[in-house]
């Protein structure tokens, strides 16, 4: 049973399904971001918070969907490849950031015929995790993945994405981050996908 299969609804899921195969970038204010290794990134304005909120939308070669999902669902193992990632299976601090997550839920669905592996993960407030001093709270975090073949050894991949360290760090410098710092994760878990055969 997925843990965390009751914090999601199935339309959320299917949503997910949705993107990876209909790109949803018309009718709303989305950017292109930039384009690099055969992925591309859009980004959104939210009014409320100056921030973006991005759209990732590409091909991880030499990485199966099924590979690319218990990679990032090893929570033990991304504390070994993602630099950004500390303490324990829940807690997640970034230069002095913090997000407490609800463990990602990861599901398998018939989308169109077609095999598509989806995984949600969004912020929660837990009271035994109280504020600390210097260090910055992300209050609002959303994630979505959905992933399928390629056709080939690769996946087809869509991700969703927005943080908000509620007004601690200029919006500028998340803004600027996010443009370097989503398509060097995307390298970072390509090659943790390599990595992780060699381990099991």
């Amino acid at each position: 049973m997925d843990p965390g299969a009751g914090c999601f609804s199935e339309e959320q899921f299917r949503e997910a399904c949705a993107e990876l195969q209909h790109p949803s970038l018309s009718g709303a204010k989305w950017e292109l971001l930039v384009e690099t290794l055969g992925i591309s990134i859009y980004r959104q304005l939210d009014q409320q918070t100056g921030l973006y909120e991005y759209k990732v939308f590409g091909v991880l070669e030499d990485c199966s969907p099924e590979l690319l999902a218990d990679v990032y669902m090893d929570l033990d193992y991304r504390k070994q490849w993602d630099e950004y990632v500390k303490g324990d299976e829940r807690n997640k601090i970034v230069s002095l950031c913090f997000w407490l997550v609800d463990f990602p839920s990861r599901r398998e669905l018939d989308f169109e015929g077609k095999k598509v592996l989806v995984i949600l993960a969004r912020s929660t407030s837990v009271l035994q995790f109280p504020e600390k001093s210097g260090v910055i709270r992300v209050k609002q975090y959303k994630q979505s993945l959905a992933i399928q073949s390629d056709g080939k050894k690769g996946s087809k991949v869509f991700m969703c994405y927005f943080d908000n360290p509620s007004g601690q760090i200029p919006s500028w410098l998340i803004n600027w981050a996010a443009k370097s710092g989503v398509p060097n994760f995307l390298k970072d878990m390509s090659k943790a996908c390599q990595n992780y055969r060699k381990k099991t």
